[in-house]
């Protein structure tokens, strides 16, 4: 059974932010797939997409602005886990952050704002049973620690 990560967008307008974080996993080479469903306007295919990959090891990431229903929504109805990934918002001052952390009881989806962040976290639950990714994300943690040591030698002459 192979793994992958469905990312799962509340519309297609979130494509271009979909597409940041499939550019992060494959970097560590996982495997993904795009869909589109609203938990607002097509509950019912979000249930149809949940039930399509019930018998696969699957990490949903779920992007969705304004009112982010999608990820609780998701994460009430899989065993698998979920990381929502919400699009940052000027217009609300980052206030629509709230609808993806306060959420009802027995929701544990994971939140990050940052495309990078969601595939890293996406790799680490993976990582946990295949050796070779977690050496590709203890490589990819090191080579961003050599970013930092770089910056702090350049910054010192």
């Amino acid at each position: 059974m192979s793994k992958k990560v469905v990312l799962l967008m509340g519309s297609g307008r979130d494509m271009e932010f979909c597409q940041k974080i499939a550019d992060y996993l494959k970097a560590f080479g996982i495997d993904y797939k795009f869909r589109v469903a609203s938990a607002h306007k097509t509950p019912e295919k979000v249930l149809e997409i949940l039930k399509e990959y019930e018998n696969e090891k699957v990490v949903y990431i779920t992007v969705a602005g304004r009112s982010n229903a999608l990820s609780a929504f998701v994460d009430a109805h899989t065993s698998k886990p979920v990381i929502a990934c919400p699009p940052y918002s000027e217009k609300f001052a980052g206030a629509d952050i709230y609808s993806s952390l306060r959420v009802p009881s027995g929701i544990g989806s994971l939140v990050t704002i940052e495309p990078e962040g969601a595939a890293i976290a996406a790799a680490k639950i993976f990582a946990l049973e295949d050796e070779e990714l977690a050496k590709r994300v203890r490589e990819y943690q090191l080579e961003k620690k050599r970013e930092v040591e770089k910056a702090d030698e350049s910054v010192k002459s």
